[in-house]
């Protein structure tokens, strides 16, 4: 029997906590995910570090690699949908220096911990067009890089040039947009496993007026119809080919249905919305009906886009 083996899943949790806090990480036992997701639901993470930057990252990477301890990148907390019983192992967020956006020329380095709202007012604010789209989408460039996030007929993909990634073993890497494999709501990190650290985006010169006006029309359109007033994880179901998911969910009459806390919007049937104390439980429930009363009705079968995560 090896080192490793001797080693119970306490011990090797206790390991990475002396490592983060030596990196200078701030670290937190049984932290409620509910506090780091939009949808407001989650259990416990067994360990919640905060990695100040890359080279914290790599070797937190490289730590658990090693000691076979599962690893949960947080972003914004977006597109996640965390079990009741929490998380095992190791969950990371993006501290500050992971969130810097600066420009090179026309194009902008954006750090994967950095928000998208804060990606598109810099932009707005360079005169630099090309992210508009992106304006009130509530992720992180890693997030949005992750699954190749889109709106408006937009998909960030158009708009990466290359990628500064760490292998699930933290080692740095380089990846060309060609080599990112962009397809709808896919990129190459779903299939290796790799963290997003950095994104370089091609931009074009603007004019910032027009650019603000773009994004607040954006904006509006959200506001008109998607259910920001309530705790959500974004819209659950990817896009059925020739459908739209909420159209198809609003036709089986599945507008307002209630599984416990959650609820299928009233104004986007695409949405499930936390209107308080909802549970992991109940919008998997809630998920499982709409996807079976959508296929006996409609023969299309909905296929989630939210990422569920945890025990």
């Amino acid at each position: 029997m090896n080192h490793k083996e001797k080693e119970t899943p306490l011990r090797r949790l206790e390991e990475l906590e002396r490592l983060a806090a030596a990196e200078g990480c701030e670290v937190r036992r049984e932290e409620p995910m509910s506090r780091h997701t939009t949808f407001q639901i989650g259990g416990p993470a067994d360990l919640f570090v905060t990695a100040p930057e890359e080279a914290a990252l790599s070797r937190l990477l490289a730590a658990a690699a090693e000691r076979e301890v599962p690893v949960l990148l947080l972003g914004n907390g977006s597109n996640l949908l965390v079990s009741d019983r929490g998380v095992p192992g190791l969950v990371v967020a993006l501290g500050a220096g992971l969130r810097t956006v600066r420009r090179e020329g026309n194009r902008l380095v954006a750090g994967a911990g950095a928000p998208l709202s804060a990606v598109c007012s810099f932009a707005r604010r360079e005169a630099l067009s090309g992210v508009e789209f992106l304006w009130g989408v509530p992720g992180s460039v890693g997030g949005a890089v992750f699954m190749n996030a889109g709106a408006y007929g937009g998909e960030i993909g158009q708009r990466v040039e290359r990628c500064r990634l760490l292998t699930p073993c933290g080692a740095p890497q380089e990846k060309s947009c060609a080599e990112m494999a962009f397809s709808y709501r896919e990129s190459a990190c779903q299939r290796d496993g790799s963290t997003v650290v950095s994104v370089t985006l091609a931009l074009a010169p603007g004019e910032e007026e027009e650019i603000h006006a773009q994004m607040e029309d954006y904006f509006r359109r959200r506001k008109e119809k998607q259910p920001l007033e309530y705790p959500s994880a974004g819209s659950v179901f990817r896009r059925p080919a020739g459908h739209f998911a909420g159209a198809l969910i609003e036709q089986c009459g599945l507008k307002g249905r209630r599984c416990g806390g959650a609820a299928v919007s009233e104004k986007h049937a695409g949405f499930i919305v936390n209107l308080g104390g909802a549970s992991c439980a109940d919008v998997l429930r809630l998920i499982s009906l709409i996807q079976e009363t959508v296929r006996e009705q409609t023969g299309v079968s909905l296929e989630c886009e939210v990422r569920r995560v945890g025990r």
